[in-house]
């Protein structure tokens, strides 16, 4: 009986062990994702900091903007463009409802525009971005219409709540790697 206890204590310290390892790492991500949140306003005015010149010299390379004639607007229009795709790629990865595929458009769409932007070469930023993003919004708006239809269905099938069937259509990757490795 006594070994049988020791072997059940050492289960329970085993499990209190990785419950605080877990626990701590959910504290320390989430307290890295609040202080980016946090900071984008810092980020989105580092554009302040950059000189008004049509070339800036950098410890990554020289950065010469041909169409805004100005280093400094050139950060700022990629900066208006970069801090949305940031926040929009932390509400997609953290996102625990069951429609949260939907949060791709606008990242794609943000993708898009922070490529314009880098492009020197084009003249009418974000006007014909819509017809990249359409083959995605196909596919999208289909399969998030198909999970709401089928948990509908469930709901009046089932004496089930809605937050049960959130919980059944939720894909949760144990990594983050995971979560990146589960859309490509």
């Amino acid at each position: 009986m006594d070994k049988q206890q020791q072997k059940l204590t050492k289960e329970k310290s085993k499990s209190l062990h990785t419950d605080k390892k877990t626990y701590s790492r959910k504290i320390i991500t989430g307290s890295i994702i609040a202080t980016i949140i946090a900071g984008t306003p810092f980020l989105f005015y580092l554009y302040e900091y950059v000189p008004e010149e049509p070339s800036w010299d950098t410890i990554f390379g020289t950065y010469t903007s041909l169409e805004y004639e100005s280093v400094k607007t050139g950060i700022w229009v990629l900066m208006t463009k970069v801090i949305p795709l940031l926040l929009s790629l932390i509400w997609f990865f953290t996102c625990r409802h069951w429609w949260y595929h939907v949060l791709i458009i606008p990242i794609v769409m943000f993708s898009f525009q922070c490529i314009g932007a880098l492009n020197d070469d084009i003249r009418f930023m974000d006007e014909f971005h819509i017809i990249y993003l359409l083959p995605i919004m196909a596919i999208v708006f289909p399969s998030i219409y198909l999970i709401r239809a089928k948990m509908f269905d469930q709901i009046n099938d089932a004496d089930k709540t809605m937050e049960e069937l959130e919980e059944e259509f939720m894909i949760k990757p144990k990594t983050f790697w995971g979560k990146v490795k589960q859309y490509f």
